[in-house]
Parts: C-alpha cells; sequence; structure tokens
C-alpha cells in the first residue's frame, strides 16, 4: 500500500526529478506546499501541490506520477487530498490533451475575458510562443469553483 503524506525537506529533490521528468512547469517548486505519494521501498512516486499567487488565486499544479505508477489512482487521491486540504475556487494549467482528465474533477475551461490576471497572462504568453514555435497543444486554464 502506498501512502501519502505532506512533502519533507528530504523530498524536495525527488520532486524537482518527478516534475522534470513529466516536463511540466519547474517554477515555485516548495517543497512545503506539496504532497507526496510514497511507495512500498520509500520513494517517491507521486506528487502535487496547491501553490498560490499574488493576485490571491490558488492553482492545482505539479501534479506528477512516475510512469509505472499511472493508471493506479495515484494521481486521483493526490487531487482528492489536495481538495480536501483548501478551500475552493482552485485554478490550474493544463496542455490540451489534459483537459478531460481534469474536468472529472469537475474543473471546467475558464475563458480568456474571465481569467485572473496571472493566468492570462500566462496564457498568452504560452499560445503566443505556441504559434511561433508551432507547439503540438495549446494551454488550457481551468477552475473548479466552490
Amino acid at each position: 500500500m502506498n501512502n501519502i503524506r505532506p512533502a519533507t525537506e528530504q523530498d524536495a529533490r525527488a520532486i524537482r526529478v518527478l516534475i522534470r521528468q513529466a516536463r511540466i512547469n519547474p517554477m515555485a517548486l516548495d517543497w512545503r506546499r506539496f504532497l507526496v505519494v510514497v511507495g512500498e521501498q520509500g520513494q517517491v512516486i507521486g506528487c502535487g501541490q496547491v501553490k498560490p499567487h499574488a493576485d490571491g488565486t490558488r492553482e492545482l499544479a505539479s501534479l506528477a506520477v512516475v510512469p509505472d505508477w499511472q493508471r493506479q489512482g495515484i494521481g486521483t487521491s493526490i487531487v482528492m487530498r489536495l481538495f480536501a486540504e483548501n478551500p475552493l475556487p482552485l485554478y490550474l494549467t493544463c496542455r490540451a490533451s489534459l483537459q478531460t482528465y481534469y474536468e472529472k474533477f469537475g474543473f471546467q475551461i475558464v475563458h480568456p475575458a474571465d481569467m485572473p490576471p496571472y493566468f492570462h497572462r500566462i496564457w498568452t504568453i504560452f499560445n503566443a510562443f505556441g504559434r511561433v514555435l508551432h507547439f503540438s497543444e495549446a494551454l488550457r486554464v481551468m477552475m473548479k469553483k466552490a
């Protein structure tokens, strides 16, 4: 059985490695905000955080699971625990291909005119670069309301 718990300082390196392997935003990886799932051998096999922003919004972020452990409910366990420990609304950014994954948790697309400043800025920059650099996917901004 896997253990989900708040991260410790000793988990910081494993979190950074997992985030880089998942090719998601490596910025603002403060281990104190993370939950981790630890395998039987004590290794970090999944992580996630709720990241606060200067505009007062909070973001479900850095959700990653080691590939060999995916599709076993680890990501769902992390999301549900973060929901239990954090009031709504929560925002997130994700690749378009992950939209349906987050919809099952009640997240809905936020239209650009309704995006808080932080998310609108990230969405605008990412998608502008994406058109120039021919990214294969657009960025989605989603929100789960109370």
